[in-house]
């Protein structure tokens, strides 16, 4: 396996009119061939019951699903913890979009049975200066650890997040609505005093009004919460 018949492998599944579609959900990128999510899973466990080393190791990264087959691959593998760790410090820094970063962190699946190492593994992140460094994080923080011995902390570290990047004030508003659903009253009580910016905290809030899973009495309380915004349209 080397690089050049990856991505061979790649561009016999690409899709035109894939491309422009997904080009259009993640604005921000230019570098899709346009291979579908299920045909990368494929490719991904393949791989992964393969050498899987040998195919972290061969795969380029100028392709936005070379660098996603590696996410897939990296969530998919078996290996200890502490090299799992390794390998996600590596790829952390290729992480320049949403699409990437979520299906990434969606598939670490062993934090879970790992939370405490994991937890402290993810605090610099949470502390970077690089949007996709946070974002990384703070979706980590909420695909999981939103329970009962973490839902506290993770709120804890929302309101400590400062970054004015989009997609973290996104993901930081995803996560607290999570949170929100799991454990209302612990969140409500958060969101009453919570230092996030109005941006942030209303967007929290439309998250939260948004879930099936909420009540509609709560959905009126949540909305009567919400910040004026001064010197714009409210979002």
């Amino acid at each position: 396996m080397n690089g050049q018949s990856i991505r061979e492998q790649l561009e016999a599944l690409a899709e035109p009119g894939y491309q422009k579609f997904a080009s259009s959900l993640i604005p921000n990128i230019d570098n899709l061939m346009g291979v579908r999510l299920p045909a990368l899973r494929r490719i991904a466990i393949a791989a992964a019951r393969d050498d899987w080393r040998a195919w972290l190791a061969a795969a380029g990264n100028d392709y936005f699903e070379e660098i996603m087959l590696q996410a897939m691959i990296i969530g998919y593998a078996e290996m200890e913890p502490a090299e799992r760790l390794r390998y996600i410090a590596d790829f952390v820094p290729k992480i320049d979009n949403w699409s990437v970063c979520d299906r990434f962190c969606l598939g670490l699946k062993f934090a879970r049975r790992n939370q405490a190492a994991v937890w402290a593994f993810l605090q610099p992140y949470l502390k970077s200066a690089r949007e996709y460094d946070i974002r990384f994080g703070v979706v980590m923080l909420l695909e999981h650890f939103i329970d009962e011995v973490y839902v506290d902390d993770v709120l804890k570290s929302m309101d400590e997040v400062s970054h004015e990047g989009y997609y973290v004030k996104m993901a930081v508003a995803w996560a607290i609505s999570m949170c929100y659903v799991k454990f209302p009253e612990r969140t409500e009580s958060y969101l009453a005093g919570c230092a996030l910016d109005d941006f942030t905290f209303n967007k929290s809030l439309q998250k939260i009004v948004e879930s099936y899973r909420v009540s509609a009495d709560a959905k009126q309380r949540i909305r009567g919460m919400r910040r004026g915004v001064r010197g714009r349209r409210q979002p």
